[in-house]
């Protein structure tokens, strides 16, 4: 008898159809298992089978089983196929009607007593089965609140082998997950780092809010201590508010690397990503032997922070692409993916090697050579590619011991959220998001400048060596410091202030 039940492949972000096969049929009896399985899947046929008789079902040990994952041309990973599986074998054998679990999709890993256990992409997995059409979803009951994320879809959650089983029988149905449960739609972002309590560092502040009001990369150089770490950790709490959309696609990310926390079926908050500098080139922009999403991934929509920037080495060019393109692809044997990489590169060091050079309170203990070897270590393209350069000094101690708190990060994202609200109209109709995301077409069109500005500019040019790329940065940054003060044209002082932020310390 032949029995056939839906279940999800993940290729990169999205969800792949995989058809599973159960054929049940007289002769030596065996398992065979095909469709280009990995050893997790193959694994499967043992979890399967004391899981099936643990949950005091019957296993079809006395025929010849063949089970195929179809297309059979793509390679399947993971234990995600183990419930599919089993319950095809059930149909294959009488055990439930091989109907039961038409317009279904069935995902979970079986424990060896039967139990359904987390597995990764569930959201992945819903949104491609709800693009299809299939009425419903079978997942693993931990992971019910992230399937029903996605709308249009019945979502059953599923905590044990028998209790499907039962449900399919129309012995003990399996009440649908509730959407409306879901308390993640109503929290409020919170973040653990709060401009009001940063002492001191006024024009870091400033750089920081043009930074985010336009999405521009942003480099700080300084000596230890002087608070870049800090600064950095504050950023996520003055950008707007992720969108749904935004939320749902940085869930997605979080989902297939299987770093989606358990109580949190949605992420709210904009991701703050800081990887230490020994991180591998894989680790950073993704890959593996089946390629999974990197540190610039898991930062979309949030802040990438490179602290120690010149200790990363060769790693950091790995990085012009997705700084550019806002997405990065990963090609392998296995096949070529491409995930979303649309960041704010926020990049911390020291000045030298022992991190005192030009600081009026220490002495540098590097010599010349030293120093210009450690600055070589970023390349120049890279660094054109930073909107941004600060210098961030040592704070004073009669600013340190001031009680007097700062301006707070929720009167900055006010004016952040109203900069970002005039580039979203001005975009609309596009996929632009952001002045960082615009293209040569798009500053041409809405970062033009009068003829002051542009004899400004000119000098600019011919005194700072600026090339084609940097040229074009500084009016997208001079158009996001015009956004902030509510100005439809740039003036010479939205320009100026540009040209400031682009010398390099």
């Amino acid at each position: 008898m032949l029995a056939k039940v839906n279940s999800c492949a993940l290729v990169g972000l999205d969800g792949v159809l995989v058809e599973v096969e159960v054929d049940a049929a007289r002769g030596m009896p065996g398992i065979t298992l095909v469709g280009l399985p990995s050893a997790a899947v193959k694994e499967s046929r043992d979890r399967v089978w004391s899981a099936i008789r643990n949950s005091g079902l019957k296993f079809p040990g006395q025929r010849r089983l063949t089970i195929n994952l179809a297309p059979a041309d793509l390679r399947k990973e993971g234990p995600a196929y183990d419930l599919a599986i089993a319950l095809g074998l059930l149909a294959a054998s009488g055990q439930i009607p091989p109907d039961a679990l038409d317009g279904a999709l069935v995902l979970g890993e079986l424990s060896l007593d039967g139990s359904v256990r987390h597995v990764r992409g569930v959201i992945s997995a819903t949104h491609m089965a709800a693009s299809l059409g299939l009425e419903r979803v079978f997942v693993p009951a931990a992971d019910a609140p992230e399937a029903a994320l996605i709308p249009d879809i019945e979502v059953i959650p599923v905590d044990h082998l028998i209790s499907i089983v039962e449900h399919l029988l129309g012995l003990d149905a399996i009440p649908p997950f509730d959407p409306d449960s879901l308390d993640a739609l109503r929290i409020r972002p919170r973040y653990p780092v709060d401009f009001a309590d940063i002492k001191g560092q006024e024009h870091v502040r400033r750089a920081l809010e043009v930074a985010a009001a336009g999405g521009h990369n942003l480099s700080m150089i300084g000596p230890p201590g002087a608070g870049k770490t800090l600064l950095a950790r504050a950023v996520p709490g003055i950008l707007p508010d992720m969108t749904l959309e935004e939320a749902l696609e940085v869930t997605r990310i979080y989902s297939v690397a299987d770093m989606l926390p358990d109580d949190v079926p949605l992420i709210r908050e904009r991701p703050f990503r800081a990887p230490h500098h020994t991180i591998s080139q894989a680790g950073l922009v993704g890959g593996g032997s089946w390629p999974r999403p990197g540190e610039v991934s898991l930062a979309h929509r949030g802040v990438l922070f490179l602290d120690e920037l010149p200790e990363y080495g060769r790693n950091l060019e790995v990085l012009r692409q997705p700084l550019e393109d806002r997405q990065v692809t990963v090609s392998r044997a296995s096949g070529t993916m491409t995930f979303p990489a649309s960041f704010m590169l926020i990049a911390a060091s020291n000045p030298c090697p022992c991190g005192y050079y030009g600081d009026p309170f220490h002495a540098c203990t590097c010599s010349q050579t030293m120093i210009t070897r450690y600055r070589q270590r970023i390349s120049g393209p890279l660094l054109d590619r930073i909107d941004i350069h600060i210098e961030v000094p040592r704070v004073d101690y009669d600013k340190l011991t001031d009680d007097r708190r700062g301006e707070p990060s929720e009167v900055i994202r006010a004016r952040v959220q109203a900069a970002r609200e005039r580039q979203m109209e001005r975009f609309a109709g596009t996929p632009l998001l952001c002045n960082a995301d615009m293209g040569v077409r798009e500053v041409q069109e809405h970062a033009r400048l009068d003829d002051e500005g542009q004899r400004l500019m000119r000098s600019a040019m011919q005194q700072m060596h600026l090339s084609a790329r940097g040229y074009h940065r500084v009016l997208k940054l001079s158009r996001t410091i015009a956004d902030l003060e509510g100005s439809e044209t740039i003036r010479p002082h939205h320009l100026a202030e540009a040209l400031q932020y682009r010398a390099r310390p």
